[in-house]
């Protein structure tokens, strides 16, 4: 179905494999269009409870494929950077819960992924950077989800120098979530991943939504934000199965989402 990418669901975890390791996983009109629609179908699957991107390779992505840049015309680039910039709305507007899974290097575009991704797990050793400034870009679109996480000094210094940051260093910026030794980054991942999918996947849905709808509110309307949501988990099936599971000492039996 795919050319650019694998997907494949086990266990309630749909699993986008960037699968062009020969191009360092960059990003081509394909692939982004590709990646959007894994999203969208994985985020409507009932059975699915988190998703978790990935790549093949040495890498995660190396960017936007620069080739195709050259010659358009400002409506013609316009329409593309809309394209490889599409998973900034599609991430942050779908219901299920996302992991990146990087090894090698994430920059540019690809830097811009695994930040817009709820949670990530990086191999110990891997580069991070906003590299475009180095041949003449920007990487002002990945800067989006960057700045919400590591604040605008921060930003604008891996902006405008294209400094490369190592996982280490992503970690303390909290860029990053945990990271994994070598050869165990698919072990690390999935135990994240499974941990995750062990929990009410309406309840996730919600809370995801919510967290998201009032990161950017003043305090007294993202408190409201935040009643509502949890007025509205705790009116759910889900919220009196777990209580009785728990009660009870079994592992309780979650609704789809």
């Amino acid at each position: 179905m795919y050319e650019t990418i694998e997907v494949a669901i086990d266990n309630h975890i749909g699993t986008i494999t960037l699968a062009k390791p020969e191009s360092l996983n960059v990003f081509t009109s394909q692939l982004a269009r590709e990646l959007n629609d894994a999203l969208k179908k994985l985020d409507n699957d009932a059975d699915v409870r988190v998703i978790v991107i990935k790549a093949k390779g040495k890498g995660f992505s190396a960017g936007i494929d620069v080739s195709e840049l050259k010659d358009k015309t400002h409506t013609e680039l316009l329409e593309t950077t809309r394209l490889m910039e599409e998973m900034n709305i599609t991430l942050t507007s779908m219901k299920t819960p996302t992991i990146a899974s990087v090894k090698g290097f994430a920059v540019a575009n690809g830097f811009g992924l695994v930040a817009l991704c709820d949670l990530a797990v990086a191999e110990e050793g891997t580069k991070f950077g906003a590299t475009a400034i180095n041949v003449g870009l920007s990487c002002i679109g990945p800067a989006v989800a960057l700045s919400r996480i590591i604040g605008r000094k921060r930003t604008l210094e891996l902006l405008l120098t294209g400094r490369i940051i190592m996982a280490e260093e992503a970690l303390q910026w909290g860029l990053i979530n945990r990271i994994a030794q070598k050869g165990r980054l698919d072990e690390e991942t999935m135990k994240l991943a499974e941990e995750l999918a062990q929990k009410s996947p309406l309840a996730l849905q919600i809370t995801r939504e919510a967290f998201y709808k009032m990161s950017d509110l003043p305090l007294e309307r993202a408190i409201e934000v935040a009643n509502y949501a949890f007025a509205q988990i705790c009116a759910l099936e889900d919220a009196k199965e777990g209580i009785d599971a728990f009660l009870e000492k079994r592992q309780p039996n979650w609704k789809l989402k």
